[in-house]
């Protein structure tokens, strides 16, 4: 495992019970539905551990995402990244707590949270970490979209983002 110095989470209630939210993050392309910066989300290899799909994202940029853990009906672990290229962990974890359903999404991304802290912390937290935040945010709006609506989100429903949109 790699050892990342800091994350960037993001949860969402959500208004269903955690066997549907399963069914929606599980499901082959998934993120063609509630991704608002997703052009596309092929599945090479679905469903459990060792899965592995792309994210097109609109910009042109594709990473690759790597089933590492996969805990039936509760949620995976992956690792993402350009193939071959340095790689995030994130974390999709369903809560149930006290009768409500949500989902948490974390991020350990690889860039400035490697290696000397006191190196990293500046370039981490002033531009990383706000990045990252509003990434999250949006795609999590995005599920909560999709399941109050019953339809995919369209391309920036949230606002455009610098590092995955154009």
């Amino acid at each position: 495992m790699i050892n990342y110095h800091w994350s960037i989470t993001g949860i969402q209630e959500v208004s269903i019970n955690s066997k549907d939210l399963w069914e929606i993050i599980s499901t082959p392309s998934n993120l063609e539905n509630f991704h608002p910066f997703c052009l596309k989300n092929p599945v090479i290899k679905w469903p459990g551990e060792k899965s592995i799909d792309e994210v097109h994202y609109y910009n042109g940029l594709i990473l690759e995402r790597n089933i590492e853990n996969w805990f039936d009906k509760k949620g995976y672990d992956l690792f993402i990244g350009k193939k071959d290229g340095k790689q995030s962990f994130v974390s999709w974890e369903i809560q149930e707590i006290s009768g409500k359903t949500s989902l948490k999404i974390t991020i350990y991304p690889w860039i400035y949270n490697q290696g000397f802290k006191i190196i990293q912390f500046l370039p981490f937290f002033i531009f990383v970490k706000p990045q990252l935040q509003k990434y999250i945010n949006s795609v999590l709006k995005g599920l909560n979209y999709f399941i109050n609506n019953n339809k995919p989100v369209i391309k920036n429903q949230f606002g455009s983002h610098r590092l995955f949109s154009n």
